[in-house]
């Protein structure tokens, strides 16, 4: 019989042993974090009906979404946890208790070309408030507060927190007379980082016939803050021009002004004008975090505050305010740039057990009760030469090996071994599970992503 070659799909990551513990680390921390700010867990189905997938579809989302039918069942993969959200608080909106705050870390799937650190399969870790009626501001200033708390906790130093104002830009074009080409200015204004000004004031004058003056005007405004002047202080001089950017600037001032409150440091946080986040889904306050050394990777965290997250399955209005943290590709990214710790234990166990005799009811007792204590520990059963017992526990980068010999049996002791400094020493079982886990507790707490 043909075998078949093994392969991975494109677009899909697989990852070896020792990564996956990274990466299941990483995702530990997030839920942590997350959980600290009373955000309570939720897990959606991967699969819905494609009716409800697509309920605002259309255009790329409808070309990207795997989609199949089984019976008569038309269905799809989700292709991000917002939409299987706003069906899933439309659907138990009697049961649920509001602001309903979630979070959720899942796969997702996009059909779109794989290339160079973006997956057609790939994990999603994301947070939501969620008002009934109404949601106040101060939910839209606790967000980059949990985005500092998370990348903190994660190891990661060097970030900026970005933050706008949707009301803000749209108050802007309709002070300059720009409304009626307001979101096709707002998708040319959230590409200016990546093309330059010259290239987006063309696009303006060109593409949607915005006098040059008007086009220099709000790209001057709009990166005042690069050129070290005060974006709110600017802003304040437009105050009074029109009821919804006077909105925006305050709403931009609340959230400004409880940052240190938050937790997040000057360092860590900036206003800035040119972040639009081109999706016209966002409404009020947007966010990117970027890493100021790696420009090119682009935000590592994005989000923003929406006016009605169910729009398309209920009639009550749910405005809700969210980030996303793009995991799989944060992680992958990190790897690239050698940001990941090497110092994190990345072994699938603390101690490897030897029983050195026929008798191996001491080794399997002594197991149990490092497991008893939380120590991860592997019982070696193959019948193997010493030597490649102790080569599987050094490829395997477990850090301890313990001995259950005769002599150890007799002495109702055992032989532990530091697989790093290659000493070893007999000692009380007590004292073998002490030792084990004072010298693999920095290694199992190690914050995944290296310090800078």
């Amino acid at each position: 019989m043909a075998k078949i070659a093994p392969r991975t799909l494109s677009g899909f990551m697989e990852l070896l042993p020792e990564d996956q513990i990274r990466f299941d680390r990483m995702a530990e921390i997030i839920r942590e974090s997350f959980s600290v700010y009373g955000y309570a867990p939720l897990d959606t189905p991967v699969i819905e009906a494609a009716e409800v997938l697509l309920a605002k579809g259309g255009g790329e989302t409808e070309k990207q979404i795997y989609r199949m039918t089984k019976g008569d069942s038309d269905l799809a993969l989700r292709f991000d946890l917002t939409v299987p959200l706003a069906k899933y608080v439309a659907l138990h909106y009697g049961q649920l208790t509001f602001p309903f705050r979630r979070f959720q870390i899942g796969k997702v799937y996009r059909g779109e070309r794989a290339q160079r650190g973006r997956f057609r399969e790939f994990y999603q870790a994301d947070i939501d408030i969620i008002g009934d009626g109404s949601l106040a501001v101060i939910n839209e200033a606790e967000i980059p507060g949990v985005i500092y708390h998370t990348f903190q906790a994660l190891g990661l130093k060097d970030f900026v927190i970005r933050v706008n104002n949707r009301k803000v830009l749209n108050g802007l074009f309709l002070a300059m007379d720009l409304q009626e080409k307001s979101g096709a200015i707002m998708q040319t204004v959230d590409k200016l980082e990546k093309i330059g000004r010259e290239k987006t004031a063309a696009i303006l004058v060109d593409d949607f016939s915005v006098p040059q003056a008007d086009a220099d005007r709000l790209l001057d405004l709009l990166t005042s803050g690069q050129r070290g002047a005060s974006p709110v202080a600017i802003l304040s001089s437009y105050m009074g021009k029109n009821e919804l950017l006077d909105t925006g600037i305050e709403e931009l001032l609340t959230v400004a002004k409880h940052m240190e409150a938050f937790g997040v440091p000057d360092t860590h946080f900036v206003v800035d004008l040119t972040i639009a986040r081109g999706l016209d889904y966002y409404t009020g306050t947007v966010y990117e975090t970027i890493i100021p050394a790696h420009p090119e990777i682009g935000s590592i965290c994005s989000g923003g505050r929406y006016d009605n997250l169910a729009e398309y399955y209920t009639d009550r209005q749910l405005p809700g305010v969210g980030i996303s943290i793009g995991l799989t590709r944060l992680f992958y990214v990190l790897e690239e740039q050698k940001y990941l710790n090497d110092k994190l234990l990345a072994a699938p166990a603390d101690a490897l057990v030897l029983p050195m005799t026929d008798d191996w009811g001491p080794a399997i007792a002594f197991a149990t009760a490092l497991r008893t204590v939380g120590l991860r520990t592997q019982i070696y059963g193959e019948d193997k030469k010493f030597k490649a017992k102790m080569s599987y526990a050094d490829k395997l980068g477990i850090p301890y090996v313990v001995f259950l010999g005769e002599d150890e049996i007799a002495q109702n002791k055992v032989t532990v071994k530091d697989m790093i400094t290659g000493e070893q020493e007999t000692i009380t079982a007590r004292e073998a599970a002490e030792r084990i886990a004072a010298g693999v507790k920095d290694g199992r707490t190690a914050r995944p992503i290296q310090a800078e």
